[in-house]
């Protein structure tokens, strides 16, 4: 029997089992990987050419982004974002599924988003030949990140996982499940510590002009 419907890039984009071999496919995954490479061996001060490999890269970006170098992306269409983004060094995007980020969003060194997902049993995940050629068949969820997102330092976030608005996310966390807005979480895998409220305000604007320690409510507290 052969398949039948909509072509592999649909299927990939949809979250169903595609072929990562197939000739569309791989030349989407070619020109991303080209535009990447070109990305982390342009030149720092370059400013204008830097944003302009990423609005190829990823079309569906909001106004003043920052991508520090290096930065790896799996096919870059499949990646949308709002407005006020930074992404810190070493980070990998593997967007075969959609990743969708808002307003505000910022990632340390060395995050990785990865949507791809593989047949558990081994004689489904290898590569063989079915009725139409040979396949190697996968497929992904999709990550949804919302406002104000703050992900730490050598973070992992799991297909299928979205994150609430204005949530943190622990240094070397694990993220296989969807986190609530305004929440603390970390660890391994990742769990809500406890939420928000204003006990965490700093009071940054006064703290700054009176060039006073950063010492929250809840941490004074403590002292």
């Amino acid at each position: 029997m052969k398949k039948t419907g909509a072509t592999d890039l649909q299927r990939m984009c949809a979250g169903r089992l595609y072929n990562c071999t197939d000739k569309e496919v791989m030349k989407k995954h070619i020109r991303a990987l080209y535009l990447t490479d070109r990305f982390n061996r342009s030149r720092l001060w370059n400013i204008w050419g830097r944003n302009r490999i990423i609005k190829k890269l990823m079309p569906q970006h909001g106004k003043n982004f920052c991508f520090m170098q290096s930065f790896r992306c799996e096919y870059g269409f499949n990646i949308s974002f709002g407005d006020d983004l930074f992404v810190n060094f070493d980070c990998i995007f593997m967007d075969v599924a959609p990743i969708k980020m808002g307003n505000g969003v910022m990632f340390g060194p060395r995050v990785t988003i990865a949507t791809p997902m593989h047949p558990l049993l081994s004689e489904e995940r290898i590569i063989q030949q079915y009725p139409d050629g040979y396949h190697d068949l996968e497929y992904a969820k999709p990550v949804t990140i919302g406002d104000g997102v703050w992900v730490a330092a050598d973070v992992t976030i799991c297909g299928g996982v979205t994150i609430g608005d204005g949530s943190i996310i622990a240094a070397g966390s694990v993220v296989t499940k969807d986190i609530p807005s305004n929440c603390l979480a970390g660890g391994v895998p990742c769990k809500v510590i406890r939420k928000l409220d204003d006990d965490d305000r700093l009071n940054v604007w006064q703290t700054y002009a009176d060039d006073k320690e950063p010492i929250s409510a809840r941490n004074s507290a403590k002292l």
